[in-house]
C-alpha cells in the first residue's frame, strides 16, 4: 500500500513538471512579485557584532565583560565599558613594566600617533598636547562601531610619510580589506607617539604587530571578496 501511495505521488509530480515546461503560452509564465512585507516577529537577541576586530579581546578584562559588551548595543558601549576599557589598558602597561623589572610610572601608557595627526610633528608639551589620551583612546575603541568620512580616503589608518612628521596620515574613516586592522589596533595601543614603542627591540616586547600579514592576492573584487584561507 505504502509502494502504491509513493508512486502514485511520484507519477503526478512527473506530470506536473512536464506540463509546465511543455507549455507554450508565455501569459501564464508571468513572474509572481514577492511579497514587499517582512515579518520581524518573534524574539530576537544580539550575541556578538565586529566592528573593530580585537579591541574586544584584547581590552575585556574578564570573560564576563567581553561577552556582556558582544551583547550591548552601540549607543550604550561607550558608558559602560569605557572606564574598564581604560583600566585595562593601564593594566597591561603595568605588567609589562613588572615584566621588564621596571615601575610602572615607567611603563605608562603614552599618547599615541592619532595625537600627530591632529597637532601636527610639533613635539608633545603643555602648549601643544597630545589629546589621545588613554581616556580618550578608550572612549573612541568601547564604541565598537566603524566610522564612515564620506568626504576622505577610506582607511582603518594610514600613517602617510610615517614618523616624525606623519605627513598625510589619517585615520578611522573607514575600513579596507587590505587594512590590517589588528596591526592598526596594537599601534594605537601600544605604538605610542611613534607607532613603534613596543617593537621587540632592545629588550623590549613585541607589542605592535601580530606577525600575520594581509597578501594582496587573496583579497578578489567579487563576493565573498576575501580567497580562501592561504
Amino acid at each position: 500500500m505504502k509502494l502504491y501511495n509513493i508512486k502514485f505521488l511520484f507519477a503526478a509530480f512527473c506530470a506536473s513538471f512536464l506540463v509546465v515546461g511543455c507549455s507554450n503560452d508565455d501569459d501564464s509564465m508571468r513572474p509572481v512579485n514577492p511579497s514587499t512585507e517582512v515579518d520581524f516577529s518573534g524574539s530576537f537577541s544580539q550575541v556578538d557584532h565586529m566592528g573593530r576586530p580585537g579591541i574586544n579581546t584584547v581590552l575585556s578584562g574578564s570573560a564576563d565583560i567581553k561577552n556582556m559588551h558582544n551583547l550591548t548595543i552601540p549607543s550604550m558601549m561607550q558608558a559602560t565599558f569605557q572606564e574598564s576599557f581604560e583600566a585595562q589598558l593601564e593594566g597591561l602597561h603595568d605588567a609589562y613594566a613588572i615584566a621588564l623589572g621596571l615601575t610602572a610610572e615607567d611603563v605608562d601608557y603614552q599618547p599615541n600617533i592619532l595625537g600627530d595627526i591632529l597637532n601636527g610633528p610639533e613635539p608633545t608639551s603643555e602648549t601643544n598636547p597630545n589629546p589621545v589620551s588613554a581616556t580618550v583612546l578608550t572612549t573612541v575603541l568601547a564604541n565598537d562601531v566603524l566610522e564612515v568620512a564620506p568626504n576622505a580616503p577610506t582607511t582603518y589608518f594610514n600613517a602617510g610619510a610615517g614618523a616624525p612628521t606623519f605627513d598625510g596620515a589619517i585615520g578611522f574613516t573607514g575600513r579596507k580589506l587590505q587594512d590590517d586592522v589588528i596591526d592598526i589596533s596594537l599601534i594605537l595601543l601600544f605604538g605610542g607617539e611613534t607607532g613603534a614603542r613596543f617593537n621587540g627591540q632592545d629588550g623590549l616586547p613585541q607589542l605592535v604587530t601580530d606577525g600575520v600579514s594581509i597578501t594582496a592576492d587573496n583579497i578578489s573584487t567579487s563576493f565573498p571578496y576575501i580567497g580562501a584561507p592561504e
